[in-house]
C-alpha cells in the first residue's frame, strides 16, 4: 500500500541565504559567462536592466535568483542534478511584482510529473539575500505499485 500526498499538501520545501559579496566576486572574475550559466534568457535580460541602470542593483538582482534556484532545487530534492539546471529555473515575477517560478525544459516535464505549484518568496538587503521556495504535492501523483503479484 502507498500513501498518496493530497493535492495542495506540501512537498517541498527549500531555502537559501546568501551574502552578496560572494555572488560579486564571481560576478568580477567570469562576467557574463556566469550570467549566461546562472540566469534563464528573461532573467538574463532583466539583469542587464537592472545592472545598467545600479551596478549593485543587477548584483543583487543576481544574488537572488541564484538563492532561489538553490532553495528550489532543496525543495524538489534533486541540488543541481539533472534534469535541474541553474538556467532551466526561473524567477520572474508577475506584473504585481509576485515572484514565480517558470520551468524550462527537460526540468518542466519531470516536475510536472512530481509535483503542484512551485511558490517562491525573495528578499534581499545590501549584503545579503534571502529565498523561499515552497512546492505542492501533484492534484494526481503517479500511482506506484509496491505489491508484487504471484502467478
Amino acid at each position: 500500500m502507498i500513501a498518496q500526498a493530497a493535492e495542495g499538501k506540501i512537498a517541498g520545501i527549500g531555502v537559501d541565504l546568501l551574502k552578496v559579496g560572494r555572488i560579486e566576486q564571481v560576478f568580477e572574475r567570469h562576467g557574463a559567462k556566469f550570467v549566461k550559466r546562472i540566469l534563464g534568457p528573461e532573467e538574463v535580460a532583466k539583469f542587464h536592466q537592472r545592472y545598467q541602470r545600479d551596478p549593485q542593483r543587477g548584483i543583487r538582482f543576481l544574488a537572488t535568483r541564484f538563492a532561489a534556484k538553490e532553495a528550489f532545487s532543496k525543495a524538489i530534492g534533486l541540488g543541481m542534478h539533472s534534469p535541474m539546471a541553474w538556467s532551466r529555473m526561473q524567477t520572474l515575477n508577475e506584473i504585481s511584482g509576485k515572484p514565480r517560478v517558470q520551468l524550462s525544459e527537460p526540468l518542466a516535464s519531470w516536475y510536472r510529473q512530481r509535483f503542484g505549484p512551485a511558490h517562491v518568496s525573495i528578499t534581499d538587503e545590501s549584503d545579503t539575500v534571502l529565498a523561499f521556495v515552497m512546492i505542492e504535492s501533484a492534484a494526481n501523483p503517479p500511482v506506484h505499485s509496491t505489491e508484487r503479484t504471484t502467478d
